[in-house]
């Protein structure tokens, strides 16, 4: 199919067209894997053939956008194997998963029913969620306790919020999320937990348990201003650095000012960040302004707001805030929106870790991060 007519598609129909370019994409994948076992193309001839093309058969998956039938190559001497609907079929079940069970349990919104039926999984029993819920908790939980093989030098911490029910209240738990820059430039997930709380108890043990799977080599800590994981870090990582994270700073600062202020405000920070005369310069204007707690903010952050100055230049825009995490809160947001409130920790833990499942895959076999200065 023409690019262009998949745009056209998409513009005049997004639903359908996103459908039209997943079905497209993933059948170039299986051809694409189906080139690499064979170990040659159509009609070639090469010694370093290994199998013969034998037709497709049709193999239907269904995603968030619908059903698509795909067409799965088949070979002579051998199965052919795929990782599309291993890998793709990971988040899709967790999220059916977490659709159904809320469904079971009472807690879905009013539009579940329609949900489910455009799913195809209205005849999913109780017995059925509890064989995906197995087969996806294991998977989830072997991806969060897998050993860590590389030294981290570049140690990202985030939370995104989700309401999950509790009984019969419905509450806001973290999902807390710790991902690396690796000696080798490229990054990676290196675990997650559902929590209430946000504590300095909590980072240590979660900060523990990574060392304990072989977390090492960490030189900086980047994350919000929350002083729990501060401490922590000071704590877990002798001789590590904490960089207080500028776009976390400038929102804390800018709370504690008018609007009709926050603009210009906004753009001193932006331009002082790496300059401590600089930054302290715009705490003193602020407090003499009357804004002493905005004045405080940035007194008090100050120091970290400078330890990515440390390492080298060309790493500073990416080790200086947790945008690289904030990407990937709003992913696991866009793509647990449809399920709502979570029924448990349980559920919210499979699908959030289906999701960075396939983050982390991308992440380890695609681009280099940052360049390190070993290379």
């Amino acid at each position: 199919m023409d690019p262009l007519a998949f745009i056209d598609d998409y513009l005049s129909d997004d639903r359908a067209g996103m459908l039209n370019l997943i079905t497209w994409f993933l059948n170039q994948v299986l051809l694409q894997e189906a080139l690499q076992q064979a170990g040659a193309g159509h009609y070639e001839r090469t010694d370093a053939r290994k199998a013969h093309r034998n037709g497709y058969k049709e193999r239907s998956l269904k995603t968030r956008y619908g059903e698509t039938i795909l067409k799965k190559p088949q070979f002579r001497e051998f199965p052919f194997e795929t990782q599309v609907f291993g890998r793709y079929a990971r988040v899709e079940k967790a999220l059916v998963n977490a659709i159904v069970e809320s469904y079971l349990q009472g807690v879905s919104t009013r539009n579940v029913q329609e949900i489910i039926a455009h799913l195809g999984i209205e005849q999913l029993s109780p017995a059925s969620v509890s064989r995906i819920a197995r087969d996806l908790d294991e998977q989830v939980q072997a991806f969060l306790q897998r050993p860590i093989e590389q030294e981290i030098p570049y140690l990202f911490v985030d939370a995104s919020y989700y309401k999950v029910r509790d009984g019969v209240q419905y509450v806001t738990k973290a999902a807390l999320v710790v991902a690396g820059v690796r000696q080798d430039g490229y990054r990676e997930i290196l675990g997650m937990r559902i929590t209430e709380c946000e504590n300095e108890e909590f980072w240590a043990g979660m900060f523990e348990d990574l060392k304990a799977r072989g977390l090492t080599g960490v030189q900086l800590v980047i994350s919000d201003g929350h002083t729990g994981i501060q401490k922590a870090a000071e704590t877990a990582f002798l001789g590590a650095s904490w960089q207080m994270c500028q776009v976390h700073c400038t929102r804390a600062v800018l709370r504690n000012i008018p609007k009709k202020y926050q603009k210009e405000v906004s753009f001193e920070l932006k331009e002082a960040y790496g300059d401590e005369q600089s930054l302290q310069a715009i705490a003193d204007d602020l407090n003499a302004r009357g804004y002493r707690k905005a004045a405080n903010t940035i007194e008090r952050f100050l120091p970290g707001l400078l330890s990515h100055m440390a390492f080298p230049r060309e790493h500073g825009k990416r080790i200086r805030t947790t945008n690289m995490l904030e990407r990937v809160n709003r992913e696991l947001k866009r793509r647990t929106k449809v399920a709502g409130v979570f029924p448990n920790d349980e559920s919210l833990l499979r699908l959030i870790g289906a999701i960075l499942m396939d983050i982390n895959e991308e992440w380890v076999t695609g681009r280099k991060y940052l360049t390190m200065e070993k290379e």
